[in-house]
């Protein structure tokens, strides 16, 4: 006899309630839109193939209320980084002007934690290094990596005295060092590419906790999910409502 092939499906959640399309549609759509470098328009006609006929629009309202909502509920699976910081930031369109995406990827390439920042400072330093450490798969760094911005050593240093930070991590300003996260800040601008920019920093910061989350999953990030294993994402995801 066949096996029979592990579908993925949604038990009712009340984060669908009142929704026209299934469950299994709407996070369908939304995570292919956070996987690929696809516009919503794009994404409307893909569905159109497939016999669901539905607005760009509504994808949009989709991607904003569940982006974050699945980027929420899989940091407690997500297996343990190392002490090996490496710490940048790169530039996103929001609303017609520049912001600081702040990212951090331990030796591995595995994802720590991102920051969207209206101010490139020591305030906004010190923020995301707040964020990264309250996360339950990080660790106090032992290094932390960074380049020749003048805001980190400051912020370190303030978050030592302040107990915030382990006394003993240790700062290196190296650019080559840190090549391992300006590579991975590629896969952000692909994907940012299809729409042009933001609208608005709410959107911006709900789309880009959407890329990071399905960025951690594709990169092997949750336990016994494989990063390559497409139907085990699917269905890891719909065992998360």
């Amino acid at each position: 006899m066949a096996r029979r092939r592990r579908v993925a499906s949604v038990r009712p959640d009340q984060s669908f309630k009142g929704r026209q399309f299934t469950a299994e549609v709407i996070l369908w759509a939304v995570r292919w839109y956070l996987m690929f470098p696809v516009s919503y328009r794009d994404l409307e006609l893909m569905l159109a193939d497939r016999s669901v006929e539905i607005a760009h629009t509504t994808i949009f309202r989709w991607v904003q209320t569940y982006a974050r909502e699945i980027e929420k509920r899989i940091r407690p699976h997500l297996r343990s980084s190392n002490g090996s910081w490496r710490v940048d930031e790169t530039y996103v369109r929001v609303k017609g002007r520049w912001s600081y995406l702040y990212r951090a990827v331990d030796s591995r390439g595995q994802t720590i934690d991102f920051l969207l920042s209206a101010e490139r400072d020591v305030e906004a330093a010190k923020c995301f290094f707040r964020k990264a450490l309250g996360q339950p798969h990080t660790v106090n760094p032992r290094t932390i990596t960074v380049d020749k911005n003048p805001a980190y050593p400051c912020a370190v240093e303030q978050m030592k005295e302040d107990g915030e930070l382990w006394r003993r991590s240790r700062l290196r300003q190296c650019k080559y060092l840190n090549n391992i996260v300006e590579q991975d800040h590629r896969r952000v601008k692909r994907l940012v590419r299809p729409g042009l920019g933001f609208g608005s920093f709410h959107t911006a910061r709900r789309t880009l906790a959407g890329y990071e989350a399905m960025a951690m999953i594709r990169k092997g990030q949750v336990r016994k999910v494989g990063g390559r294993d497409m139907r085990a994402q699917a269905t890891f995801i719909a065992e998360l409502f």
